[in-house]
């Protein structure tokens, strides 16, 4: 098979598009689309979003030292690209797209309502990188939909139909595939 080298970028696709939700004493709220967002640990809880500095959210992030990352489902993929084309500075995001921000136990940064799953962090790091300068965030608490769990207290985030980003593009995640083990459970 043959294959062309590109210089350095990247290419790790597909990867979770959500909305931060954040805040700043004396501002309106705001929310701005990411797709580069992670878990970096699980004990201690943390997660990271990478924002480029001219961001109007930046400097809310910054100042304030919180942030919401909250996941995103298919039936809102129009207001999470518009929340990543449009900037803050400009317009309330929230009044604009009728999405809802709902106070969560951080001080600033709100919760927004229609997602399934809202993680909210505070500011423990802050990487300057180059285009792009990463938020670490220690995670203070999640809030999950009630939609989603069952009678046994089990979360079917799955059911949410989460939508993904990959190369430009927004996606639902499809088809399940197998389950984490399942290549080595016994029959």
């Amino acid at each position: 098979m043959a294959k062309q080298l590109w210089k350095p970028g990247n290419m790790l696709y597909p990867l979770p598009v959500v909305l931060v939700s954040c805040g700043e004493e004396g501002k309106a709220p705001n929310m701005l689309t990411v797709a580069w967002t992670g878990t970096i640990c699980t004990n201690p809880a943390m997660a990271y979003i990478s924002v480029r500095p001219e961001r109007h959210s930046y400097d809310m992030i910054k100042n304030s030292g919180e942030f919401v990352i909250n996941l995103t489902t298919a039936s809102m993929v129009k207001e999470v690209d518009f929340c990543g084309v449009r900037s803050g500075r400009d317009m309330n995001k929230f009044e604009k797209t009728g999405l809802t921000p709902v106070k969560g136990q951080l001080e600033y940064a709100p919760l927004i309502k229609e997602c399934p799953v809202n993680i909210e962090c505070k500011v423990k790091e802050i990487k300057e990188l180059g285009s792009h300068h990463m938020f670490i965030g220690d995670v203070q608490g999640v809030n999950i939909e009630d939609a989603y769990m069952d009678s046994t207290g089990k979360f079917h985030l799955n059911d949410s139909d989460l939508i993904i980003y990959s190369h430009g593009e927004y996606f639902s995640m499809g088809e399940r595939l197998g389950s984490f083990g399942y290549s080595v459970k016994k029959k």
